[in-house]
């Protein structure tokens, strides 16, 4: 199995594809601060996530990265909000399309982390 098969890793992929696309229509200050951070933090946690599965032989080092992609995808809820509250982002489809997608990907990284968390054969 590859860690491309994973659905944490597919929709993480989506957020980093939407949100760099996003991004590019942001006004020019924007593209070099919160673009920049937002592009970087939806990459990090689809990153973790691929660090974690290349780890996973070892429980506590697998837990950790997909931890990291957790608190990555929540800079990105942060980042995502900071954008449209200050009207940086005004289109409320792509928002809520981006914004959604983040929130669903938390939760199933949270459960993700439970069942590797019961299921994982190695020692701790």
């Amino acid at each position: 199995m590859s860690y491309k098969k994973l659905e944490i890793w597919q929709l993480a992929k989506e957020i980093v594809l939407e949100t760099h696309v996003m991004t590019l229509h942001l006004p020019k200050f924007e593209m070099f601060e919160e673009g920049s951070q937002i592009r970087r933090s939806s990459k990090g946690t689809k990153s973790a996530i691929v660090e974690g599965y290349g780890r996973r032989r070892y429980k506590n080092d697998y837990v950790r990265f997909l931890i990291y992609a957790i608190a990555s995808n929540d800079e990105t809820r942060d980042h995502i909000e900071n954008l449209y509250e200050t009207k940086s982002l005004t289109d409320e489809k792509v928002y809520n399309s981006i914004l959604n997608k983040v929130n669903l990907l938390g939760k199933k990284i949270y459960f993700f982390i439970e069942s590797v968390e019961k299921q994982h054969k190695s020692p701790k």
